[in-house]
């Protein structure tokens, strides 16, 4: 598995546990996450890089979600999905040196790791009609 999967997937796993803990702040929590998720330094980088910029433009990306989602509400939303979706959406808009095919991509195989059977293909419908309507040109 390549630095920048396992990055997304600790940072997945970050933000799962800082919304059970309804916080919005990665800063309390950093020091013991790392140390029960020992990741190479790179990928840990990369990793906060993408808990703190995906917790920063959160209500942003959440407005987005609800408005490509349709029919589902977003807190009804299974947590992991609705994370991954965060964070997907994170990239696409955020990290422009991500290109979107490998944000959607990435989200769609982290989704079939730890979501459920319908949690890729639901996850891979927002995320292209996020990608067609935002950043059609990509």
């Amino acid at each position: 598995m390549g630095r920048r999967r396992k990055a997304r997937e600790v940072a997945l796993q970050f933000l799962y546990q800082l919304e059970l803990h309804g916080d919005d702040d990665p800063t309390p929590h950093a020091a013991e996450f790392w140390t029960r998720h020992p990741v190479d330094e790179e990928t840990r980088v990369f990793a906060d890089t993408l808990v703190r910029g995906t917790k920063q433009h959160q209500a942003k990306t959440d407005e987005l979600i609800r408005q490509y989602a349709e029919h589902w509400d977003l807190e009804r939303m299974a947590v992991v999905d609705r994370n991954i979706l965060r964070l997907a959406v994170y990239e696409l808009l955020w990290q422009e040196d991500v290109p979107p095919k490998v944000a959607i991509n990435e989200a769609i195989e982290i989704a079939k790791k730890f979501g459920t059977g319908e949690s890729s293909r639901f996850i891979n419908g927002v995320l292209d009609r996020i990608h067609k309507e935002l950043r059609p040109a990509s």
